[in-house]
């Protein structure tokens, strides 16, 4: 799996996230670095596990709308009808 990207922005926001976390939570006033490795960590070991959950739940959910269609489907169908021949 390729490592996820954040843009410059989206970074320096979980930065900011987690100083403000660390400060209201822990009373530590930690660093752009130091906030930069704990993303850091929490992306390489957290990131797959999120993933992998998005999809096992869009597996799911594309089962469940398979599942609606093909009643749907079926719902289409004509009844034939049944004629002897002699």
């Amino acid at each position: 799996m390729k490592t996820m990207k954040l843009s410059k922005d989206q970074r320096d926001q979980v930065i900011l996230l987690i100083q403000q976390y660390f400060e209201k939570e822990r009373g530590e006033i930690i660093g752009d670095l130091a906030a930069d490795s704990v993303m850091d960590f929490f992306m390489s070991h957290m990131a797959p596990i999120v993933y992998n959950q998005a999809l096992s739940d869009s597996r799911h959910l594309v089962r469940q709308q398979m599942t609606s269609l093909e009643d749907d489907l079926y719902s289409l169908e004509q009844n034939v009808k049944q004629t002897r021949s002699r």
